[in-house]
């Protein structure tokens, strides 16, 4: 009966048992650091399966232990997870970061090569190009552009093909929401991976997930989120979730239980709460955003609209979103006429929408990339990569969307040009010099 039913159904029961706990309706927060073994072999046995000792015998589950391994609220959460993007395992983490971090530090080593796309999140550009650069990992990104014989010459240039380990894709990109092929970067992969040796293919699907998007049916070996985002949905908690196969994930959870990054069981707890009305959440955004998509469109002061329900029919990015997503989603990127003068006089008159970092919630949320999220890029890479001075990212929230055009309106209009600004450069006309 279970398995018929939509995930959206199964969010309020799945994983928990009122009859352990009371008969309480919802789960209690199990606030608890340690657990009580009922005799010394129950124990010994839990340790086995824990340490990878033993297989698991048929039916046999891992017992509770210690919450920095296991805790009720963090396995009943891990099992609601799996059933949006039909995976066999999932891990939660205390931040989206840690969760990214710890796939790269499990899948790499010293002397590997990582390749990523461009552009992804600022802190994790940051721990690929500083962090992983220090402890002897090479990387080397690519674009949206560059097609797979593109990459694939990229990869052996380097001399250490015969080292890729992973492929770490973003996408949509943050903060551009250009896309990237799944299924292509997974024939890369192929391409690179021997009988001895897999290169593993990791999505950070946060923008788009677990709702209108499931990178593992595309071929992804790991789908990693920022929970704080959507999947909280209010902009009250951190946290991350990576899913998998069990293989995969059980690398990864030995992993966290050693660096100790696991989800708390009151974040596990508040995120349960946020997974029973991320559908309703989910769509009532993406409604938001189209709307404001087709107001941004049209006005004067706007460049270019970077949102998926405004993609070109003929363009390869239309074709790559109909196979990878059910929905255009609630982010809107959108280019301002002007430079970082004219978007932040924009950004400083908005009223409803917040001027925040952070995405996916409740409440509408604006920010610059060039100088908040994406700051520590260098100027060159920037500009690569679409990341102007006059690009304003947007997460669209669950108010009437009546209401957000009206405060975005308002915003647009209190922006003032020069008088020898020109629309068609984007750019102040230079003056004439006086002749002495």
């Amino acid at each position: 009966m279970k398995s018929a039913m939509h995930p959206e159904s199964l969010m309020m029961t799945y994983g928990y048992k009122p009859e352990l706990s009371e008969g309480a309706v919802k789960p209690p927060i199990f606030q608890t650091s340690t657990f009580v073994f009922k005799t010394a072999q129950e124990g010994k046995a839990f340790f086995e399966i824990a340490y990878g000792l033993r297989e698991k015998g048929r039916n046999e589950e891992l017992g509770l232990i210690y919450s920095r391994i296991n805790n009720p609220n963090l396995e009943i959460l891990e099992d609601r997870l799996c059933l949006w993007d039909k995976a066999e395992q999932c891990a939660v983490f205390e931040s989206g970061m840690s969760a990214i971090s710890t796939v790269l530090l499990e899948f790499l080593k010293p002397g590997d090569l990582l390749l990523y796309s461009l552009p992804t999140y600022g802190g994790t550009d940051h721990f690929i190009n500083h962090f992983l650069k220090e402890i002897g990992v090479d990387s080397i990104g690519f674009r949206p552009d560059h097609n797979i014989n593109e990459i694939i010459k990229m990869v052996e240039e380097t001399g250490k093909s015969d080292k890729l380990a992973l492929i770490y894709i973003e996408t949509p990109a943050n903060p551009t929401n250009v896309l990237i092929d799944i299924e292509m970067c997974k024939e890369v992969a192929n391409h690179f991976g021997t009988s001895e040796k897999q290169v593993y293919l990791a999505t950070d699907n946060t923008y788009m997930g677990p709702l209108w998007s499931h990178p593992l049916q595309l071929g992804a070996d790991l789908v990693i989120y920022s929970a704080t985002k959507y999947i909280g949905g209010h902009s009250d908690l951190i946290a991350g979730a990576v899913l998998g196969n069990s293989e995969v994930i059980s690398r990864v959870k030995t992993l966290r239980t050693f660096l100790g990054n696991m989800a708390s069981p009151h974040t596990c707890w508040l995120l349960l709460r946020s997974l029973e009305t991320l559908k309703v959440r989910m769509e009532q955004q993406a409604r938001n955003a189209q709307e404001i998509a087709n107001f941004l469109k049209q006005h004067p002061k706007i460049s270019k609209v970077h949102y998926l329900g405004c993609l070109e029919e003929s363009s390869k990015s239309f074709e790559i979103y109909k196979r990878q997503y059910a929905s255009p989603g609630a982010m809107i990127a959108f280019e301002i006429q002007g430079k970082e003068r004219e978007a932040f006089q924009f950004l400083n008159h908005l009223k409803l929408i917040k001027l925040a970092v952070s995405l996916g919630s409740t409440e509408s949320l604006v920010q610059h990339p060039a100088t908040m999220t994406h700051t520590g890029l260098c100027p060159d890479l920037k500009k690569k990569i679409g990341i102007t001075e006059g690009l304003i990212r947007l997460s669209v929230g669950v108010e009437n969307y009546e209401d957000l055009i009206a405060d975005i309106d308002y915003a647009l209009d209190k922006i003032e040009y020069s008088e020898d600004y020109d629309f068609e450069r984007n750019e102040n006309r230079p003056r004439l010099k006086r002749r002495v």
